[in-house]
């Protein structure tokens, strides 16, 4: 089965009051590339996730975007410093008692002191934190490989009609290539014989000029050798595993093949084929170009 390097996919998970979101999304590219965007609290996380990815995508430039979400603003939690508090309880105590005040110092006054109660990030179990984050990933993941089988079922069908039409126009090249030959030494004959006026013509050198022609613009072996991409080129599509390179360089040589017989022959109706060939190849070039 076929697939596209294009797609997305998303997946949570979440451990205590923090939820982990991760997407995935993915574009052509020669290679395998990741890029891993993380919090920087998970910063520490990125070799171990961009190898996950790489052990299920064969290629494309694919980036990661992870964010944590927490229960409290910004992922932080108040943090009392009960020895301030208690300095800062003292100190009002013996400033009501220099103002003859003797009343007792409530929490809530203290409490609002600077430097009492302040805001700190929250603490994180790594390992909590790892196994979710790879498991969100995994879902991410699942989802853009799916994505990238629907479109890569989409290409394939595209593909098959494309190598049909190659297929149909090269037996039609094979075909009209013998008739070739004769339409040339027909030519041949009548434009000898009207230089020759009346003179015998060499029958044997006309036959050798004939011969030499028919071996100039003879298209068997490249037309062989097309037959031959094109059927590489469909067990490639049917292999189930990652081919985009192989179809790449198999796309090469059915242009070498189509090009080498256009500059072979010189019938009308063979080079008027030869130009649909080569547009077809070429669409089928910029699709594999989106194949895994």
């Amino acid at each position: 089965m076929l697939k596209s390097m294009t797609g997305f996919g998303a997946g949570r998970a979440r451990v205590g009051d923090e939820e982990f979101s991760v997407e995935v999304r993915s574009l052509n590219h020669k290679f395998c590339e990741v890029k891993a965007r993380l919090p920087r609290e998970l910063s520490a996380l990125e070799p171990a996730l961009v190898k996950q990815v790489k052990d299920r995508l064969a290629r494309g430039a694919v980036d990661v975007f992870i964010k944590r979400n927490t229960a409290t603003a910004a992922g932080t939690v108040p943090v009392v410093d009960v020895g301030l508090a208690r300095e800062w309880a003292r100190a009002l105590r013996e400033v009501g008692e220099a103002l003859g005040e003797l009343a007792e110092v409530s929490w809530s006054v203290v409490a609002s002191q600077p430097g009492v109660v302040r805001l700190e990030e929250r603490g994180m179990d790594v390992e909590s934190a790892t196994q979710a984050v790879s498991g969100a990933l995994e879902q991410a993941l699942t989802a853009l490989e799916q994505m990238r089988q629907v479109e890569g079922e989409a290409i394939r069908v595209d593909l098959e009609t494309r190598l049909g039409l190659i297929e149909r126009w090269s037996r039609e090249v094979a075909g009209l290539a013998p008739r070739s030959v004769e339409e040339y030494r027909q030519r041949l004959t009548e434009r000898v014989a009207e230089l020759a006026r009346g003179i015998s013509v060499d029958e044997q050198r006309l036959a050798q000029e004939v011969a030499l022609f028919a071996e100039r613009s003879d298209i068997a072996e490249e037309m062989t050798r097309l037959a031959s991409h094109l059927e590489q080129f469909r067990q490639l599509m049917g292999a189930g595993e990652p081919s985009g390179r192989r179809m790449d360089f198999l796309v090469q040589e059915m242009h070498r093949e189509v090009n080498t017989t256009g500059s072979k022959s010189q019938h009308a109706e063979i080079s008027a084929r030869v130009v649909s060939m080569k547009a077809e190849v070429e669409r089928i070039r910029e699709q594999v170009q989106n194949v895994e």
